[in-house]
């Protein structure tokens, strides 16, 4: 018991965070976090996030199309990928979710209905892995683990860090590199440590053996980070995924149904990644390394053996019959080229085996690639694959080294004689098969290699002419002529085989133009294009029995289970993406490239791509946790394809359920197994109501309508928020299934991909103690303090930036806007008028810039840029306050009441999406509203005056130029440098205005006015033309100056004829009392 509890004690899940911020004086935070839950708990019992459709009573079903509906009604619908279960949520989580929070706050100021539900993803092996752990671990070492003894000494896994490329604290994840625990000789060898490292009670541990408990432990503490944060929630539609709810078990039967009838999921074999240990295609979500590995297609040719060298002779006497077979297996993706083979190269330090094929026939290749092999039918038969490489052996072992001057055939090659193998020092033993054929005319690696090794036989051991063969042009090619590779070589001056850098880049340019230039001018394909003559150089050697097909991993991937994955070929059920339904790629690519949003470039080109290299997907398994595979139950629905198109289940999950579970009847009496697949036809908008239908579902009439009335009306989904680390897989798959099981009124409208989030500049990770989950930031800063760092910490996809000196920051400054709002609001001193008239230039400006403010924040929540969204209506928001208050305070002039309350009211709503909790405190408890500010709508303002925004930003260059220039002088004289400036000195301010502008001005102007008539103000050929006039310097200044007071709305008419959109001298008379005391000891200004 003792040494558990001293596991306990040193992996204390305190120390994640321990390189954080920390806070001394929290009074501040206190107050602003009491506030915060006093609201919270006001929304969640008011349900004022519960969002409902306009009932078929308000408008009967079929009388309006979901166009005029949402036209008619308003309506927003965003989500965020729902999180795994396996542990609870971190920073991470909450940047991509406050994404969707911030619209959905937007959405409803805009007077639309709002929805952004939120279910939990169980599907797949993380859980079931670690509670099978878990069961060996409570079996091993008793019910709470103690007759653990620790195992110093034994070499275990460490305390998982969290990487940005994961997106939840993932307490099934292992890893190999040692963190500071394990610099401590802390081993996390064990399932049950891991659970303790993150906080789990040991007398609970034993409890997470069964997989079904994860789905009850973790889904209250997501929804519990996600209250404590403010989140805009409809909880009423959540839901666990995998058969534990027989209602989204039901669902998941209808979309593999629906796929299968559509021919989009079918049956095959097909090279997929696979897990020994598991016994099962290992996918992307199945995966602690290597997500997005993918297997990698090769030639495997057979090189004959003919003689071999005399050492390897030796080591094979007697190994194998006499009249065995032996082939050097290299595998290569450039088949065409093989005319061309003059050698094949080893690794000398490598070890191979040789490994019997059949009774006759071995091949000469490493382990790992037999390991490979043997899940595609070389060694095994397809039917039983193996477990265990203990299940595969070699009948000899041989040095790459003492293979050296072995001849062989070469299939194709023009050295009909036969070639040798010789060495090569960078063969690598993790990729390929170990062995590399040498076509040294197309190949630069090759080129330098054999170059080298005839340069420095001696040294290597070999015979000259052994690496000295023809080197015969095999591809003619625009760029490079027929001799690719030795053309490359020359011309980049690559010396030996070591210049790694320079070859990887010319190995580069010789493939790409080969293959996509190149033209065959040897062999039966002469005449025809590389890219056409490639696959059926590859089919002549296979039908020749010379090649077959090989391949593997194009990464290291590991599963769940800590299990080296291979790639096998087999027979399964797979979603039928990519190349083999070329109209159901084209038509995502198509919707892609033309109606749907993306909001960046990078999320675009990334879709484009996916979309083009993504091929067929393995969309069952036999282990884990799922819904069964309706047509062969042993089979379970892979967790990527369960979970493409649930966003619809969303529209009605509250009708059938009101728990998780779907053990409690929802807001409809209906039961599981009533929701047969023609009912989500209907639900879907796929086909008509019947009396058939209501028999056979024995739902109403009604509630069917009801029903179907919720998704053709929250449906198309608005906007998918997610994480840049899912377009290449869930977020592709999330559009191809859309677009073949929905109609095009119903496709999504638009993907929103993030960066990850870093942590104070660096990247999250437990093992350096800088890490936040949710529930720590919340409790640390307060959840609108965290919501405005999330804002804060950038929108692209590029990694993001949670600063936690930010949101100690914004605790301070919300505090202290709290107590100016509750204090100014009520001031006697405050000034008073009924009528415009009476209001003053420092009025009209304030009012002016608030409107400009409100306008443009208005349009960055619009396009969900909110870091910008938050500079307008939080920190220029309270600039343009300062700078109006600050001007009165000079001039001694009171501020203005009304525009003290229309200040605070404007505030409260621009900053609410960001800010819920602030901004309804101050909605109604400062300004007296009697409901909440989520029910209230953006404010409408007047249209920016144009005159005014002028004027205000003549006052502050003007303000600027002054102090600037003051402070020039000051920087002047401490250097000890002559000046007449004296600061101590009395002073007298002049300011002169020009009648007359410099004449070069005009020729700008004139440019100005010609890219104004032709409707074109783009930046880069106006620029452009400014340099080529050759006065940038001064000139690009005045131009951006005359572009933005056209763009701000001022008449291009005064812009051209040099007339100010306002009274010069009356501005500068307004300035006076305030010029007088921003200029130290000034006496007078004129």
């Amino acid at each position: 018991m003792a040494t558990v509890n001293g596991v306990s004690d040193a992996l204390d899940p305190t120390n994640a965070a321990r390189s954080t911020l920390k806070l001394e004086n929290t009074e501040k935070r206190d107050t602003l976090i009491a506030i915060e839950k006093r609201y919270q708990k006001s929304w969640q019992e008011s349900g004022v996030f519960n969002a409902t459709a306009p009932t078929t009573s308000e408008i009967p079903t079929g009388t309006v199309t979901p166009l005029e509906l949402h036209k008619k009604h308003p309506k927003y619908f965003g989500t965020f990928a729902f999180p795994y279960m396996n542990g609870t949520l971190h920073a991470g989580h909450s940047f991509t979710a406050s994404k969707v929070e911030y619209c959905a706050g937007f959405a409803r100021l805009q007077g639309k209905r709002v929805l952004f539900p939120l279910g939990f993803h169980c599907t797949g092996m993380p859980i079931k892995a670690c509670a099978d752990k878990l069961t060996d671990d409570v079996r091993k070492f008793g019910q709470n683990f103690e007759n653990y003894e620790d195992e110093q000494a034994d070499g275990g896994e460490q305390l998982p860090a969290p990487t940005q490329a994961e997106t939840k604290e993932d307490i099934t994840k292992f890893t190999s590199k040692k963190s500071k625990a394990a610099a401590k000789g802390v081993k996390l060898k064990h399932q049950f440590q891991i659970m303790l490292a993150l906080g789990i009670p040991r007398q609970e541990i034993h409890k997470f053996a069964d997989a079904n408990y994860w789905l009850q432990y973790f889904p209250p503490l997501c929804k519990r980070d996600l209250n404590n944060f403010g989140a805009r929630v409809d909880w009423r539609r959540s839901f666990v995924t995998t058969d534990a709810n027989p209602y989204y078990d039901a669902f998941v039967r209808w979309q593999m149904n629906r796929l299968k009838e559509l021919d989009k999921i079918q049956y095959g074999s097909r090279y997929t990644i696979y897990s020994p240990k598991d016994g099962q295609p290992c996918m992307d979500h199945d995966r602690t390394e290597g997500e997005g590995v993918a297997p990698q297609e090769y030639t495997a040719l057979k090189l004959k053996v003919q003689e071999w060298s005399p050492e390897a002779s030796k080591i094979l006497q007697g190994k194998m019959p006499d009249s065995a077979k032996v082939f050097f297996v290299p595998a290569t993706l450039r088949p065409e080229t093989m005319y061309g083979q003059t050698c094949c190269f080893v690794g000398p330090k490598i070890n191979y085996g040789v490994f019997k094929v059949s009774e006759n026939e071995y091949y000469v290749i490493t382990k790992r690639a037999a390991w490979n092999m043997a899940f595609q039918g070389i060694f095994f038969n397809n039917s039983q694959f193996p477990r265990d490489a203990s299940e595969l052996t070699s009948v000899a072992e041989l040095t790459g080294a003492s293979v050296v001057g072995t001849l062989v055939d070469a299939p194709l090659s023009v050295h009909k004689e036969g070639v040798r193998i010789l060495p090569m020092d960078t063969v690598s033993p993790t990729k390929g098969t170990g062995v590399v054929t040498s076509v040294p005319s197309d190949s630069p690696d090759d080129y330098a290699t054999v170059t080298d090794l005839a340069k420095k036989a001696d040294y290597y051991g070999i015979k000259r002419e052994w690496a000295e063969l023809e080197i015969i042009p095999i591809v003619e090619t625009p760029s490079y002529g027929n001799l690719a590779a030795p053309f490359l070589v020359k011309q980049m001056k690559i010396n030996s085989p070591k210049d790694t850098k320079q070859l990887a880049e010319a190995k580069d340019l010789a493939y790409k133009e080969g293959y996509y230039k190149g033209t065959m001018i040897i062999g039966d394909f002469k005449g025809e294009a590389v890219e056409v003559a490639k696959p059926k150089v590859k089919a002549q050697l296979i039908q020749s029995g010379d090649a077959f097909e090989y391949a593997e991993p194009n990464g290291h991937v590991v599963s769940r289970s800590a299990d080296e994955c291979v790639v096998a070929y087999l027979g399964q059920w797979f979603l039928n993406y990519g190349e083999n339904d070329p109209a159901w790629r084209d038509q995502v690519l198509e919707y892609v490239k033309g109606d749907m949003e993306t909001f960046s470039s990078e999320t675009q080109n990334s879709l484009e791509k996916n979309l083009e290299w993504l091929n067929r997907w393995a969309c069952a398994r036999t282990y884990g946790l799922g819904s069964k595979l309706p047509w062969e139950p042993e089979f379970l629905v892979e967790s990527l394809s369960d979970s493409a198109v649930y966003m619809s289940y969303y529209t009605v999950a509250h009708f059938l359920h009101s728990d998780n579970f779907g053990t409690q009847p929802g807001l409809f009496q209906i039961k599981p197994e009533q929701m047969i697949d023609e009912v989500w036809d209907y639900i879907f908008c796929r086909r008509d109501i019947s009396q058939d239908l209501l028999k056979s579902s024995g739902i109403s009439k009604a509630d069917l309508e009801t029903m179907r009335r919720e998704f053709e009306y929250w449906y198309p989904l608005d906007m998918r928020a997610s994480g840049k680390d899912l377009l290449p897989n869930h977020l592709t798959f999330f559009l191809y299934i859309h677009l073949a099981l929905f109609s095009p009124e119903f496709w999504p409208r638009s993907i929103r991909a993030n960066g990850h989030l870093m942590l104070n500049g660096e990247k999250m990770s437990k093992s350096t103690g800088n890490f936040l989950t949710l529930s720590d930031a919340v409790t640390k800063y307060g959840a609108d303090a965290s919501r405005i760092a999330l804002a804060d910490a950038g929108d692209g996809v590029e990694d993001a930036n949670f600063e936690e000196t930010v949101a100690n920051q914004i605790i301070l400054r919300m505090h202290t806007l709290k107590e100016w709002c509750e204090e100014t609001i009520r001031d006697p001193s405050l000034r008073t008028s009924s009528s415009d008239s009476d209001k003053n230039l420092w009025d009209r400006l304030f009012e002016n810039e608030m409107h400009t403010l409100v306008h443009a924040a208005y349009t960055q929540y619009e396009a969900t840029d909110y870091k910008v969204a938050l500079k307008s209506s939080l920190y220029d928001f309270t600039s343009a306050r300062d700078f109006y208050r600050e001007a009165l305070a000079a001039a001694a002039i009171p501020m203005h009441a009304s525009l003290v309350k229309k200040y605070i009211t404007l505030q409260a709503l621009i900053i609410s999406p960001i800010a819920p909790h602030w901004a309804d405190y101050i909605w109604q408890e400062v300004l007296g509203q009697p409901d909440t500010i989520q029910n209230a709508r953006w404010p409408d303002v007047p249209t920016v005056d144009a005159s005014l925004t002028a004027a205000y930003t003549y006052i502050r260059t003007t303000t600027s130029a002054i102090t600037s220039a003051e402070g020039a002088q000051v920087r002047k004289k401490s250097k000890g440098k002559s000046t007449s400036y004296d600061p101590e000195s009395p002073k007298k301010l002049t300011i002169y205005t020009a009648n007359a502008f410099p004449a070069w001005q005009e020729r700008y102007i004139d440019l100005v006015r010609s890219f104004h008539e032709k409707a074109s103000l783009e930046d880069k050929a106006l620029n452009a033309e400014v340099g080529r006039m050759g006065e940038g310097k001064k000139a690009m200044p005045f131009v951006q100056g005359l572009k933005r007071r056209i763009q701000g709305g001022e008449s291009a008419r005064d812009v051209f004829e040099r007339k100010l959109a306002f009274e010069e001298t009356e501005v500068l008379g307004g300035m006076l009392r305030g010029l007088r005391k921003m200029v130290p000891r000034c006496k007078g200004v004129q």
